[in-house]
């Protein structure tokens, strides 16, 4: 692996038409605190436009971050349509302790499925929950193997990769 690789995901950014009622989302049912929130005002797009960026602190210093502008013809024109599906997500490393906590305080917020719900991957187990936002996120508590089997997979990731690719689409997961 090389030495040069990101230290840690800084933050991740997405687009709310709800400052608050992402706050309440993460702030209130997951636990997140709100870190920062910076009202701007800059020119972006050849246009000033003023926003707010509201970030919400992870354990390691990262963060998810949401923009809303001002005006309602910007928030408009940087909006983007996106195909809701569970393939796109954001999944965060977590303890058993807080998932379960989350799966708790999400449960009292009255959130059930299809918006949120577990799937035990064999290698981890995950709690899935769609914010206020459409952002599917993952909370993952890995197997107590897991060491194992992330050694397992970095030794055959590329010979797998071409199996997959030359059409042998058979399971390596013998975990699940």
């Amino acid at each position: 692996m090389s030495e040069a690789l990101p230290l840690r995901l800084h933050h991740h950014a997405w687009l709310t038409d709800d400052q608050e009622a992402t706050r309440r989302f993460y702030e209130d049912v997951l636990g997140l605190p709100l870190a920062a929130t910076w009202t701007e005002t800059a020119v972006i797009s050849g246009a000033e436009r003023a926003y707010c960026h509201t970030f919400y602190g992870l354990a390691d210093g990262g963060a998810l971050a949401f923009f809303q502008f001002a005006d309602p013809a910007d928030q408009k024109e940087f909006a983007t349509d996106v195909n809701f599906t569970p393939f796109r997500h954001i999944a965060f490393k977590v303890g058993q302790e807080t998932q379960k906590a989350m799966r708790k305080r999400i449960s009292e917020a009255g959130y059930r499925e299809p918006d949120t719900f577990v799937t035990d991957h064999g290698f981890c187990f995950s709690l899935y929950i769609t914010d206020p936002n459409g952002l599917m996120l993952e909370f993952t508590v890995d197997h107590p193997e897991a060491e194992k089997t992330e050694t397992e997979r970095r030794a055959t990731a590329h010979a797998d990769l071409a199996r997959w690719l030359a059409g042998d689409h058979t399971s390596n997961n013998h975990w699940r």
